[in-house]
């Protein structure tokens, strides 16, 4: 086997766990957290993801490691947030979720809760997970074919499916795409070009921050729908101000400005709730393949739109945002309508609110058993 094979076949597997990374850690923190700040907890992802990339773009200035003479240095450096990783992950318990309901270990169970609780604070979260046990009455995990085919996961497939096809079509990759053309119209010089995109991601790191601050109190909801509905916004007003881009010597900057809150809106709604609905909308039964399915459509919809963009682009030129509004307007429709709050509640209560659209309206809720027994019992 030559060397470039072997380095070839070392970069596909350093992928693959990249990937296999991206899936789990949202599934362990959505599932460890307590329902109060499991938005935030899912949100962190983003918080430390867009904290990486802003520190990428920093260490990857000239004068920092991004020289030709240092370019090796720049890419060695990614070891050491993995080293930290590898080092610490061995102190965090096992997903309590997972070694009651899947293994039926309840005492390796509690001691996980009491580790990240508290001995003092753990028991409310252990009743709600004895809960969510005896409503599943070990119902096996369920592989991604057969999650296709269960009636009672119907429309949280639908709605996970769409929110990450959403994400990647919404025009965000657009948008870094015509930032240095932008910029540059503008009237910044190409060598200042990577200073000002570093703006970039400090709005990124700035959304991130405010989506974990928000998402506990105003709920997922109201994020992501109006995320999304200030994108279809700026996407408007960028392309009416790149379509008289030239006219006028104060449009660019114009542009400048829809860009960066355009980035803020991706940030505040759809790039942080998404994955705390895949998170919520299934429990430990399906949770798992859902994950696999969401992480799978994402970065599909991110290739295929990585495709066909440049073809988008030569067509449309800078209307190829009406596309994109277009997107942005369906998304936060089927939101809107589909999708029920889910701050505060427990799994099972989600679960509970999607059964009458996953069966109609002949489905009858747990709540309705309960005052239907007890009004025969008030009779009786």
């Amino acid at each position: 086997m030559s060397f470039n094979a072997i380095k070839r076949y070392m970069e596909y597997c350093l992928l693959s766990f990249a990937g296999v990374g991206m899936c789990v850690q949202p599934l362990y923190l959505g599932e460890i957290a307590p329902k109060k700040i499991r938005g935030l907890t899912s949100v962190g992802i983003n918080i430390f993801l867009t904290v990486g990339i802003l520190t990428g773009q920093i260490v990857g200035l000239r004068e920092m490691l991004g020289g030709e003479s240092s370019w090796s240095l720049l890419l060695s450096s990614c070891a050491i947030p993995a080293l930290i990783q590898l080092l610490t992950l061995p102190c965090f318990p096992e997903s309590p979720r997972y070694l009651l309901i899947d293994k039926k270990d309840e005492y390796r169970c509690q001691k996980a809760l009491k580790s990240l609780y508290g001995s003092r604070h753990y028991q409310m979260e252990m009743d709600d997970i004895q809960k969510e046990s005896r409503a599943l009455n070990g119902e096996k995990q369920k592989t991604i074919l057969e999650l296709f085919f269960e009636q009672s996961v119907k429309w949280q497939l639908i709605t996970i499916i769409v929110a990450n096809i959403g994400q990647q079509l919404s025009g965000i990759n657009a948008i870094y795409f015509y930032a240095v053309y932008v910029f540059k119209k503008a009237g910044i010089p190409s060598a200042n070009i990577p200073y000002v995109t570093l703006g970039t991601g400090v709005c990124e790191c700035i959304t991130a921050m405010t989506c974990g601050l928000l998402i506990d109190r105003v709920g997922r909801r109201v994020l992501i729908i109006g995320g999304y509905s200030l994108m279809a916004l700026f996407c408007i007003l960028l392309t009416i101000t790149l379509t008289f881009q030239d006219s006028y010597p104060w449009v660019p900057y114009f542009s400048m400005a829809a860009i960066l809150t355009f980035i803020l809106s991706f940030g505040l709604g759809p790039g942080g709730v998404t994955n705390t609905l895949t998170a919520e909308l299934f429990t430990q039964s399906s949770r798992t393949g859902a994950y696999m399915i969401g992480g799978a459509v994402n970065w599909m919809s991110f290739f295929a739109i990585g495709m066909v963009f440049p073809f988008i682009v030569n067509g449309l030129n800078q209307y190829c945002f009406l596309f994109f509004l277009l997107t942005c307007i369906i998304i936060a429709t089927f939101i809107y309508i589909i999708v029920p709050e889910t701050k505060n509640k427990s799994f099972l209560d989600i679960k509970e609110d999607f059964q009458k659209l996953n069966y109609g309206h002949s489905y009858i809720s747990s709540r309705e058993v309960e005052d239907n027994s007890i009004t025969q019992d008030d009779s009786m």
